[in-house]
């Protein structure tokens, strides 16, 4: 005999499996979350809080856009450190202001707020932007950026304050099985728990449950290098900054019709090696977040990205961003690693008798995605409308 009976019980407490929670328990469905840390500590603390579905394909603009007004609900009721500071892409040079000119086109027929920034205004709304980088920009002003080391403690705590969430953390879950029409979840010590479904948004923990599927999964794991800086208060950076490397990256450009003739322009060896592109998110404590690199590796070969931190790529990180802003200082106060799990699909779904549905390998867009995916995942697996 089990003590409670969950409608759903959810596995892994980032950004998917909280935002499942939450719209979960807004329909009045009892919830409990399962985290193997004592607060989230994997991709979603690790990135650079920003919220910025402009850089997103069709599908996943549409979630990230649903994810603007859904951080804004929760923040109008709690602070989980949203700011509507905006975001902002640089162009270098005159083929990446030609993409930025077609994106801001393809927004405007979408009634996606946008607006094109000639250099003098760029120079103008960018502090410490160096003039010889700037050709100009596309603002995206009612996008958002969050504190990632904070914000999903902080959802955490308020569904369990307001919507009576039962959040396990430190528990790490070695079965789930179901067992006569029931979902049944086992952790280490061997204590079980029981629901109705189960949600298993693991991120890049593959060995645990179900390691054969995702060995076979075409999931791939990535590496990447991020730094932040010493606090400048003197600095005045506002939203998030994406340069001209991120417009050569995000899936949005690919829209554009200048895209494959922009790109075919070859970078320097090094940054197109280990997938670097510049972005800059200043924190509420004035210090700068600025990244980062990318490296690949199957399931099965996840060990071949080596866990210390590369100094070189280190070094080609800084020595791109000083050709972008002039800052008072480059002194660093931290480097970490972060690693997620990404899908060719976009995420890597899986389905078990309609009772445990696995979902991960969101890829570096989980922050900016997850509250709007989990809402229409929510929809399929229940075939409701979920508020």
């Amino acid at each position: 005999m089990y003590s409670k009976k969950y409608h759903l019980i959810i596995i892994g407490a980032g950004a998917l499996g909280t935002f499942h929670a939450y719209h979960a328990l807004k329909k009045g469905l009892s919830v409990l979350l399962i985290e193997k840390d004592n607060t989230p500590s994997q991709a979603t603390v690790r990135n650079f809080g920003q919220v910025v579905p402009s850089g997103q394909d069709e599908r996943w603009w549409n979630y990230g856009k649903t994810g603007l007004e859904i951080y804004k609900e929760i923040q109008r009721k709690t602070n989980i450190t949203v700011r509507e500071n905006g975001a902002t892409y640089i162009a270098s040079n005159a083929g990446e202001w030609q993409l930025i000119n077609e994106l801001h086109q393809i927004y405007r027929e979408k009634e996606y707020n946008s607006y094109l920034l000639d250099k003098e205004e760029c120079l103008a709304k960018i502090d410490r932007l160096k003039e010889s980088y700037c050709v100009g920009g596309l603002h995206f002003p009612q996008e958002l950026t969050v504190e990632p080391r904070e914000m999903i403690q902080k959802v955490i705590d308020f569904l369990i304050h307001d919507y009576h969430l039962d959040f396990l953390p430190t528990t790490l879950i070695k079965h789930c099985d179901i067992q006569d029409g029931l979902c049944e979840v086992i952790d280490s010590k061997g204590q079980k728990s029981v629901s109705e479904k189960v949600i298993i948004c693991n991120g890049s923990e593959f060995k645990l449950l179900f390691p054969e599927l995702f060995a076979g999964s075409g999931i791939k794991l990535c590496k990447l290098q991020m730094m932040r800086t010493v606090p400048m208060p003197e600095v005045n950076l506002q939203g998030a900054i994406l340069t001209g490397l991120t417009i050569r990256r995000y899936e949005a450009f690919h829209a554009c019709p200048s895209y494959k003739e922009i790109v075919a322009e070859k970078l320097k060896p090094e940054l197109e090696k280990y997938g670097i592109h510049i972005l800059f998110k200043q924190g509420v404590d004035g210090s700068i977040i600025i990244g980062d690199t990318h490296e690949y590796a199957s399931v099965r070969e996840t060990e071949s990205l080596d866990f210390g931190i590369n100094t070189y790529l280190n070094d080609l990180m800084i020595e791109e961003a000083k050709q972008i802003l002039d800052l008072p200082t480059w002194q660093m106060q931290s480097y970490w690693a972060g690693y997620y799990a990404s899908h060719e699909q976009g995420i890597f779904e899986h389905n078990i008798s309609d009772k445990i549905f696995i979902c991960t390998g969101i890829g570096g867009k989980g922050m900016t995605t997850s509250a709007g995916y989990a809402k229409a995942h929510l929809e399929e697996i229940y075939d409701i409308k979920f508020s």
